[in-house]
């Protein structure tokens, strides 16, 4: 089983800049991609970004330039460098792991942005 736990969610400004944290635990050695989702009230949970074993990174086109994702798959920590934020990215974040047999998210972190 793995454990993922998300932090550094919080509350900002239009443009400003959080870095949220993802930490995994448990037996995390099989997880082959980890990534970053988000879900709005009333909106389906969506991809920010996401980060393969051998590095290779994806963006939804909605973060296209703002957003990076760091880190190591199967490491601690993994991290969503979210600069320039706007209103709509206000939503709760999950950080994702993905295994050959599992599944496995975190319980969020919320991310509010005021204008």
């Amino acid at each position: 089983q793995v454990r993922l736990v998300e932090s550094g969610g919080g509350l900002v400004q239009a443009g400003g800049s959080l870095r949220l944290s993802c930490a995994a635990s448990g037996s995390i050695f099989r997880i082959n991609v980890m990534g970053w989702y988000r879900q709005a009230p009333g909106k389906q949970r969506e991809l920010v970004a996401s980060i393969t074993s051998g590095g290779n990174t994806n963006y939804a086109a909605f973060v296209q330039g703002r957003f990076t994702i760091s880190g190591e798959v199967a490491k601690n920590p993994m991290y969503l460098q979210m600069n320039s934020l706007k209103p709509e990215d206000t939503a709760v974040y999950y950080c994702n792991a993905d295994s050959r047999f599992m599944t496995y998210w975190g319980q969020g972190t919320q991310v509010t942005v005021s204008s």
